[in-house]
């Protein structure tokens, strides 16, 4: 199961200014790693303009759709097909301790 969050997180491109920002997905995958139904949020922390939470989750949705289908082994497509999936993907990290200048 960790390999599915770390294929999505892969094609995860959280939009600029999002940082603190949370959104958790719930999703199903059918055998052949295709999504099954359209990812639903069930949360939501964003601290913005409404357009820019609705860009922040928008994202997360289009990353889980990017991704797939998924290459499934046997044994992981046969368990995972119709069961939900919950992922949180998170805004933008701070660059600000990167930066030389910050103490």
């Amino acid at each position: 199961m960790g390999q599915i969050g770390s294929a999505l997180l892969a094609c995860w491109n959280p939009p600029a200014g999002s940082t603190g920002a949370l959104v958790t997905l719930r999703f199903s995958f059918r055998r052949d790693g295709s999504i099954f139904g359209v990812p639903r949020p069930t949360g939501v922390v964003y601290h913005g303009q409404p357009k820019a939470r609705a860009a922040f989750v928008e994202a997360a949705e289009d990353a889980v759709r990017a991704c797939a289908p998924l290459d499934l082994s046997p044994a992981l497509a046969a368990g995972i097909a119709g069961q939900v999936f919950t992922m949180t993907f998170e805004g933008a990290r701070s660059r600000e301790k990167d930066r030389p200048d910050a103490q």
